[in-house]
């Protein structure tokens, strides 16, 4: 299984109104790699919701409920959407620069391709997340 991370603009869609919703589709997602990756998400698979813009931290969990399917706002079958399950908070964000500090994120997208919106985590990485976060 992989785990995901999942970015959004917490001004358009924070992960409080992923919690408010409970489900809710991951949408707004344009570029060929994160459509990419979006396709390969799996039901059940973890995902950590990261906050982009003046934030730039992991603030959350969530888990995929409902695998790739074609954005029914749109009439484009290459635009998908999947649906997020709010899970657990995260007890303390982790900032990207501490991200960025540690070496098990030293080939991850996350740091190399910064704009790419669904990244894909290794076990180490995921665990990394956590122990940062104080889980």
């Amino acid at each position: 299984m992989t785990i995901w991370l999942l970015k959004t603009e917490p001004d358009e869609f924070s992960y409080d109104d992923l919690v408010a919703r409970g489900v809710e589709p991951w949408d707004g997602v344009s570029n060929p790699a994160a459509l990419s990756n979006l396709r390969a998400a799996q039901s059940g698979e973890v995902c950590v919701i990261y906050h982009t813009g003046k934030e730039r931290q992991a603030v959350g969990l969530g888990t995929v409920e409902r695998t790739a399917y074609p954005d029914p706002k749109l009439n484009n079958d290459k635009l998908i959407v999947i649906d997020v399950r709010a899970g657990a908070r995260l007890p303390k964000p982790v900032r990207l620069d501490q991200i960025k500090a540690d070496s098990r994120f030293a080939e991850s997208p996350l740091v190399r391709m910064g704009r790419l919106s669904v990244v894909p985590l290794t076990d180490a990485q995921y665990a990394a997340i956590l122990e940062m976060s104080g889980m």
